[in-house]
């Protein structure tokens, strides 16, 4: 509500300066001036705060050795991968299974796809997914992401081999 008094002024100034050749000389010096005290002074209290501010309803970070949830307690169940539009990309479904006693939020996971033909594997990529799976401890999770591949448009590897990886886990303790 208090805004409406700057605004009401503003719109005055405007007024006056159209109106009187005088006013508008006397006018522009003075609220440049007084534009650039304000943005000096946001600046300073923006300074300020950001530097002095200190959350302290955000609780600590979690300090232990390891982490709360291992690689190893996660386990990827039914991974289907499913050509996709571009002809690069793939479709990834499957389950997530949280066996750690704490409640995942995410993890990194890093697929690297080979063409083996013959037994003579060729790596054709590798790419990154940060996958968001709110798992409660103990319980299963159907996800689905996509990953892309550098391979050239229209060429399906052969005999793919897919390997995945586990990485960056976030959890939080179980309530």
């Amino acid at each position: 509500m208090i805004w409406i008094f700057p605004a009401l002024a503003g719109l005055l100034i405007v007024y006056f300066a159209m109106r009187s050749s005088r006013f508008r000389h006397f006018a522009e010096p003075v609220l440049s001036i007084l534009v650039a005290l304000g943005l000096v002074s946001a600046f300073v209290v923006w300074l300020r705060e950001g530097g002095a501010q200190s959350n302290d309803t955000e609780p600590p970070p979690l300090t232990q050795n390891r982490p709360a949830i291992q690689p190893e307690e996660i386990v990827l169940q039914g991974l289907q991968f499913t050509r996709n539009r571009p002809d690069t990309s793939y479709r990834v479904t499957g389950t997530i299974l949280n066996k750690s006693s704490a409640n995942l939020t995410n993890f990194n996971l890093t697929v690297t796809l080979q063409d083996c033909p013959n037994d003579e594997c060729k790596t054709v990529g590798e790419d990154t997914a940060l996958i968001l799976a709110r798992v409660p401890a103990g319980r299963e999770q159907a996800f689905e992401t996509f990953f892309t591949f550098p391979n050239r448009f229209g060429v399906e590897p052969i005999a793919p081999k897919w390997t995945t990886q586990i990485s960056n886990i976030r959890g939080v303790a179980a309530q």
